[in-house]
């Protein structure tokens, strides 16, 4: 496995677990708990250990399975991501969403903290007063931020006591905004991580027929490609989802493939 090194020197997995729609969408849902946290405990039995989730994930729900899928596995060897919604970016909610979220999980801290999306109508200042409270009072070991641009990563940066560990976006082979708008050289710039959400597009990449050319070409699955692809590039990390056990371990692999300059040039001219 291929790891990415935080500003601290730890060392974080380059493909990591999401969880978006597992135990529901914007709302719970209830019929699939018992796959989900089976499917949880197997990617974790298959080497995973960077698991990401938010509050608004299932309004919670998700949080629940997460910390009922992990229950009996080493919470050290573990790296856990949430995020705390935009609605809740106030200072004192900042810190009561965390509580909630850490409870959910029936875990005492939380790895790394994200504000999930940015809030023109809350100052960022006010919840940075609670993030680096977090930090202080060790609730949090790292924190970063989603979907910020460049300028409001800049003004997060500056806010916080302790680097922004990441900027969680969407980004794929297929979708290429991070490129354009200078965020993916911002992170580069500043050691600072790019978690890819939707590093397969929901599936466009998957039936790109270069990307299939490529794939067959080393006998490997389309995805496995993307996400190396993705992966290869520095300060870039991936969190793609899956319910299924061996499109987990096929996830899990990409990164140490080897594909050719000539083929990973091919797909950086790809055109959306």
């Amino acid at each position: 496995m291929k790891y990415e090194r935080l500003f601290d020197g730890r060392r974080l997995p380059v493909v990591g677990l999401g969880t978006w729609t597992v135990g529901g969408g914007l709302s719970k849902d209830y019929s699939r708990d018992k796959q989900s946290i089976d499917i949880i405990k197997r990617a974790l039995e298959i080497g995973y250990t960077h698991i990401d989730t938010a509050e608004m994930y299932g309004s919670g729900h998700t949080e629940e399975l997460v910390g009922k899928a992990i229950a009996g596995f080493n919470r050290k060897d573990l790296f856990i991501t949430s995020k705390v919604w935009s609605s809740n970016l106030r200072y004192k909610d900042v810190l009561r969403a965390c509580c909630n979220s850490m409870e959910r999980m029936k875990i005492d801290y939380m790895d790394l903290y994200l504000i999930h999306w940015p809030n023109p109508g809350i100052p960022m200042k006010d919840t940075f007063l609670a993030l680096n409270e977090l930090i202080e009072k060790k609730h949090a070991k790292y924190v970063g931020v989603s979907n910020f641009s460049v300028e409001q990563m800049s003004e997060a940066a500056n806010l916080s006591t302790t680097p922004l560990v990441t900027n969680q976006v969407e980004y794929n082979v297929s979708y290429r905004e991070p490129e354009r708008n200078g965020v993916l050289e911002y992170c580069q710039q500043h050691n600072t991580l790019l978690t890819a959400y939707k590093p397969l597009g929901r599936g466009a990449s998957l039936s790109n027929p270069l990307i299939i050319r490529i794939a067959e070409r080393y006998g490997v699955t389309p995805a496995q490609v993307a996400i190396n692809w993705l992966v290869r590039q520095p300060k870039v990390i991936a969190i793609p989802m899956s319910l299924n056990e061996k499109h987990l371990k096929d996830n899990l692999q990409a990164a140490d493939l080897e594909i050719s300059k000539e083929d990973l040039d091919s797909l950086d001219n790809l055109k959306e």
